[in-house]
This record gives structure tokens, sequence and C-alpha cells, in this order.
């Protein structure tokens, strides 16, 4: 072959909504740098946007926007935001975060039809609302960027399946960022990641091991977020289906909601916390059974300074 070694960190590309009118140039369907550059020209204070997509890329753009000044909409079909992530009261409460900064929030319902009127775009939704707006913003996931991998034959299933190496299943190959589902020895499971920490901690080991080393990628990856005075880190598998312990100094607002499953903890949300992803990483990689009981207060102090 032409190389001895090939990285293959294609990201992802986004979603698209398929139904009428979701091709219109109107719609930023949000992603890169460019759809950054080109939704702050269009951000005047005064003029609306609808933001679609109630994760969280819907809601980082959605909360904003509203700092920017801007007239929001933000619709999607979920029963409260990021629902998928937050239990119900910490998801009722971002819900009134947004309705406090004016946002008008659209829960259960999705667009039927995109049309334009004028300079405008007109959103037809699935309940039967009419919603027109200056700009459109759509944040509904991404597929993993695997062509090139398919046609080269490598193993791929959610994204191109490598070993805890990070080598793919052809000689040489290996996939890091949004589009690599690795093995993660504290879950037990593969995971794809499609955020910044696990992007850069596979991309400096997967370069490491092409020059030559033989270095396991173990780290559990860590996502954060900051939704106008709101802001959390997160770490593991935060999922609203697993079971949840709330833990709060200030209810919704300041604490840790853990998620567990089969009386362990898989998981570690810390809200208006800092400096405990460290702490949660080893209480995920424990396998030894909790009750909730048990955590109450364990992550809420500030931890101790080496």
């Amino acid at each position: 072959s032409p190389y001895d070694a090939l990285l293959l960190a294609g990201g992802g590309v986004p979603r698209r909504l398929a139904i009428p009118g979701a091709d219109l140039p109107e719609i930023c369907y949000f992603r890169t740098l460019d759809d950054y550059l080109a939704l702050r020209r269009q951000a005047e204070p005064g003029r609306g946007a609808l933001v679609i997509g109630g994760g969280f890329i819907g809601a980082e753009l959605a909360a904003a926007l509203a700092v920017n000044k801007i007239a929001v909409t933000w619709l999607f079909p979920g029963p409260y935001p990021c629902h998928r992530l937050f239990p119900a009261g910490l998801g009722a409460a971002l819900r009134r975060l947004y309705e406090r900064h004016g946002v008008r929030v659209l829960a259960g319902d999705v667009p039927a039809q995109f049309e334009r009127s004028g300079a405008r775009v007109v959103v037809r939704t699935r309940a039967g609302r009419e919603l027109k707006a200056d700009l459109v913003a759509a944040g509904v996931g991404i597929e993993p960027e695997t062509a090139l991998a398919r046609q080269a034959g490598l193993s791929v299933g959610d994204g191109i399946l490598v070993d805890e190496r990070l080598r793919a299943s052809v000689p040489g190959v290996y996939a890091a960022g949004d589009a690599a589902r690795f093995p993660c020895p504290a879950l037990g499971r593969r995971l794809r990641f499609e955020h910044w920490d696990n992007a850069r901690g596979q991309g400096a080991a997967a370069g490491h091991n092409m020059a030559g080393g033989r270095q396991d990628y173990a780290h559990l990856p860590y996502f954060f977020s900051d939704l106008f005075d709101f802001g959390y880190e997160a770490v593991g598998e935060i999922d609203s289906s697993l079971e949840t312990f709330c833990d709060w100094r200030e209810e919704n607002r300041v604490g840790v909601v853990y998620y567990l499953k089969e009386g362990r903890v898989r998981g570690v949300l810390a809200c208006g916390l800092w400096n405990r992803m460290d702490a949660a990483r080893a209480l995920i990689r424990d396998t030894k059974a909790v009750k909730p009981a048990d955590l109450r207060g364990l992550l809420l102090a500030e931890p101790a300074v080496p």
C-alpha cells in the first residue's frame, strides 16, 4: 500500500429532514464552522429564528440565539428539552429557564413542510401550527461518515468498528472521532461518542499508535454545555431511560444526577458543579453495587486540591 498507517477521521454529516421544502438553502443543518459563520451573519437583533431539534445541539442553538436578542421558537418532538438525557424534573426546569429568557418552546411537535414567503420561511408543523422565521437552524443528529470505510472493506456498524488501540479491521488503518465505534471497558460495551473530549483523546491515541506506540484508549470521555446561566458536565451513560437518583444542593440547578443500572453507577451529570469528572469516572469504573442512599452528598463537596 502507499502508506504505513492511515487515519480515518471524517466525523459525520448532519441528518436532514425528509419533508417537503427541507432542502431550501435558508435552512441551516448546523454542523460546521461555515454553518456557524453563516448563522452569525444572519443573527441580527430583532429577527426571528426557528430552532428544530431538542437535543444537545438544539439546546445550545436556542440559548445562543436568544442571548443574542433573537426571537427564538424552539420546536422538538420530545416532551421536554433534552428528554433523552435528563430526568423529567430537570427537563421541565430547563424548559422554564428557556421560557424566562423569552424562548417560545413548542414540545411534542415536528415540522411537516417548509416553504418560502418573501424573505422568510414558513413552517407548517404536524400539529397544524404555522410558524414564520427569518432563519431556521436544525440540529437533528448526525450520521457517521463511513462511505470510504465501506468502500475499503472495513467493518462498519453505526460507525467504523475499531479495537482498543483504534485499529480498524484492515491492517494499518485507524479511525478516531465521531465516526469511530470503540470498545469502552468502563461501560462494558462499544460507544460512538460525538463530543470534543473524545475526538481530542482519540486523535492523540491514534497518532501515538500510528507512530509505533501500543496505547489502549481506555479514556471515558465527558461532555459539557452552558445554557444561559445553567451549566453541566457529564460522563458515562447519560440516558433518561435508566434509573436516576438526583442529589440536589439547589433543586434542578446545582447538584448531581446519577444514572444507575443493575445497582451500578453508569453515568454522572454534574449541574453547576465543576471538577467532578475524575471522581465520577472512578464511580463508574467501580464494580461494586451501590444504593442511592450511598451516593447522597458524595460529589457535592468541593474536591480536595492535590
